[in-house]
Parts: C-alpha cells; structure tokens; sequence
C-alpha cells in the first residue's frame, strides 16, 4: 500500500449516505495516515459499485481503493439465476480482493435461512474454486455457519470474519480455524460491546484485522462527538486505540501488524513494493 499505517479493510463506500462527500470522505481517510480502503460489496449491484468507484478514482488515488465481489445475506433471496457467473467475472478485475460479504445472518432473516444457505455454500464454493479470500458475515447463525466453511478450512488463501461480535466460545473456534478476525468500532461501545471487549486480548496479533463498517457503527469513544452519526474511514483511529487500551498493546505496534496482515490477506501491494 501507499504511505500511512492503516487499512480499513471493511467500508460501505457505496452507501447513498456518502453520495455527497464521498471524495472528502476518501482525502480524510487519507489525512488520518490510512494507506488502503477495501470496499464492501453486498449483492452484484453494490459489488458492481464498489468496482466502479476503484476504477473512478484510480489516478487520483492510486493503490489506495480495492473492493470485494459478493452477496450478503440479506440479498440471498434477490440473486439471479447467473448471480455466481456474475461475481465470478468482478472476481477477474484487478482491484477485486476478496468473496463476500457473504454468509449468514438469522437474526434478521430479511432473505429465507434455506436460501441464505444455499447462497452462502455457493460462494464458498467460488471462492475455493477462484482461491481467493472470503470476506463473512454471521449473525446468530454460528454452527450453520461454521458447518459450511468448516470442509474449506485450508482450501481457500484466508477467511476473515467481517465485524465479529461472537461470544469466547466462537471466537476460539475461529482462531483455531486460522481465520482473521475483523475488529469494529462495536468494542467503542461498552453498552453492547462488553462481550467482545472482554475477549479481544484473547485475537492473537498476527489474527486481526479493523474495519469502521462505515457508515454503520461510529465509534462511542468520539471526542468531541460527531454531529452526524455517520461512520466513516477517518474514524478507524478510535478502534485502534481502544484495542491498544484494552489489550495493552502499542498502538504502532497494533497498526503495524494489522497492516501486515491485511497485505497478505487481501494480496495488496505491500509498503516495499510500492517504495
């Protein structure tokens, strides 16, 4: 990645709510030293979309925005019959790093559990085929969840579980499994984080990623608070001190290794390269 010590491998730059400043929002994150946004593609339109914006601002922020192609579950029940064909070839573009955001979510069930599941097994099954990433989601869906990926642990180059908010239980199932866990500004909130903030010590360094989710979960621990309750990419900062507070980890040495890992998982370029 270009110059800075953090990458944000998790935001919704797609999201209406950035139609209006979406370019000020990119030059923030730039400001606040983050070196790399992976932007979250959440059905084949938005997965479309985020491809879209890495191609637009390619020359004027060059190696600083990649995507990810895949269909959350809450899209389950809107695939096309060619859906699969059709992340299969936004694999194929270059700034595309990951499958997902896919998985399951029966907290919400806004698509059938039957057809989340099939959703879901079949972008497994791409990404092993593609060997790339994935890029998951689960909502209190852990068992069936984990049931899927479980024949693919080792078969595809990394699964990162997006936004984890699991319970000990989980988390260890994960870790033993090598999978990265993705860390967000729900450990900023002590009123429903309290579960993960007990545990995070638990993520060994060389397991961890952060993300904003951005626009979803601003971070409580803002001083001054925002005026808007948007998220946004220039507020990953927060999650990372409070990792640090948490944990009693250096805050560079946090920021270093993170960066690190989203390198390898994600194959960007790294530092070295790009020097």
């Amino acid at each position: 990645m270009n110059k800075g010590t953090l990458i944000d491998i998790g935001v919704n730059l797609t999201n209406k709510r950035f139609d209006k400043d979406r370019e000020a929002v990119i030059l923030r994150a730039q400001s606040v030293a983050l070196s790399g946004l992976l932007i979250t593609g959440t059905s084949v339109a938005e997965s479309q979309k985020a491809l879209a914006l890495c191609q637009q601002y390619q020359e004027d922020f060059p190696y600083f925005l990649y995507s990810t192609a895949g269909v959350h579950p809450h899209d389950a029940d809107h695939v096309s019959i060619d859906y699969i064909e059709q992340l299969q070839q936004l694999a194929m573009q270059a700034p595309v790093k990951a499958i997902g955001e896919c998985g399951l979510d029966f907290n919400r069930n806004f698509s059938a559990p039957a057809q989340q599941l099939k959703v879901f097994s079949e972008q497994v099954a791409l990404a092993a085929k593609l060997q790339m990433p994935l890029f998951l989601h689960q909502r209190d869906a852990f068992e069936p969840w984990f049931n899927i990926l479980s024949p693919y642990l080792g078969k595809v180059p990394a699964m990162v579980s997006h936004c984890f908010t699991g319970e000990k239980n989980e988390l260890m199932q994960c870790i033993k499994a090598d999978m990265y866990i993705g860390i967000t500004g729900w450990l900023c909130d002590e009123r429903r984080g309290q579960t993960l903030r007990d545990i995070v010590s638990l993520i060994p360094l060389n397991r961890l990623l952060i993300e904003t989710d951005a626009p979803y979960l601003t971070p409580r621990t803002i001083r001054p608070k925002p005026k808007s309750s948007r998220n946004e990419p220039s507020y990953l900062p927060y999650i990372l001190k409070e990792i640090a507070s948490i944990t009693g980890l250096d805050q560079e040495e946090i920021a270093w290794q993170t960066s690190r890992n989203a390198e390898k998982v994600f194959n960007f370029p790294t530092m070295k390269e790009l020097a």
